[in-house]
């Protein structure tokens, strides 16, 4: 290979997709994995669902996958801080309930049925759906390190208080996303006056100036600030650059539950 060719072959690879895969352990040991979805109830009940309208929020709802439960369950805690202290009765699922109280201290572990493996130098954040509170217990967070390690992951949410909590069928339990090794270390963060003048400067004053406006006029009645009812600059500068998650391609050839009809797990 001459050196003129090199650039366009590394850009080749550069542009491959890396790939994170999820080995199923047991052939009818199965959680279904989606990319995440960008609704929540809480949302869609607000008035005139004006949560959608802060597209940050509506971007972390989207940024990764998920793991649904394959039971819907009640989980009741106690208060008592050894393991029995968590009891769990199963409602209704397929297949295995692996939901328990292994650490104590309030904590519910979900034991996730896959090994994950991803490239070299990426590991996974491994946390709860976003913006998605439930009340009486909060999912844990965790980086696992999925480029080397070769074991599984538990999915942990502790009570906050001693309550009942409910899982559905198909609930999310589990939200993560591939983060690089290393990439926090090459930041280093400063502070800086913003510069009087300056182009940055003066996008930012045009902008405060007409939020100011807007927000003005909106109090007072206005009616053409009433009919448009918030701004979207942020949405139309930042259009075309949501991020796309793909769904996890079946690439396995043993007949293993893949989909759930209804509250029952189906199997090709």
């Amino acid at each position: 290979m001459n050196a003129r060719s090199r650039p366009k072959a590394e850009s080749r690879r550069a542009d491959l997709p890396l790939k994170l895969i999820a080995y199923q352990i047991y052939e009818r040991d199965f959680a279904p994995i989606r990319p995440a979805r960008r609704e929540r109830k809480w949302m869609d009940d607000a008035d005139q669902k004006a949560p959608y309208r802060c597209l940050p929020l509506v971007m972390a709802n989207q940024y990764g996958w998920e793991i649904l439960s394959t039971h819907h369950f009640r989980a009741t805690w106690n208060g008592a801080s050894k393991p029995d202290g968590i009891y769990i009765e199963d409602l209704c699922g397929d297949g295995v309930l692996h939901r328990g109280s292994h650490f104590g201290e309030g904590v519910l572990t979900f034991q996730v049925p896959f090994i994950f493996k991803t490239p070299e130098g990426w590991k996974l954040m491994v946390r709860g759906p976003m913006n998605n509170p439930k009340d009486g217990i909060v999912a844990l967070d965790g980086i696992v390190e999925t480029d080397w390690a070769h074991a599984t992951f538990t999915m942990n949410w502790r009570f906050t208080r001693a309550c009942t909590v409910e899982f559905a069928l198909r609930e999310p339990v589990c939200h993560f996303f591939p983060i690089q090794r290393g990439a926090l270390e090459h930041f280093r963060g400063e502070y800086q006056m913003l510069a009087s003048g300056s182009e940055f400067d003066r996008r930012f004053r045009n902008w405060s100036n007409s939020r100011n406006q807007f927000i003005q006029a909106l109090n007072e009645g206005e009616p053409r600030a009433v009919a448009q009812r918030w701004q979207k600059d942020y949405f139309q500068t930042a259009k075309d650059k949501k991020s796309l998650v793909y769904p996890f391609a079946d690439q396995r050839t043993i007949n293993i539950p893949v989909a759930i009809d209804g509250e029952h797990i189906t199997t090709e």
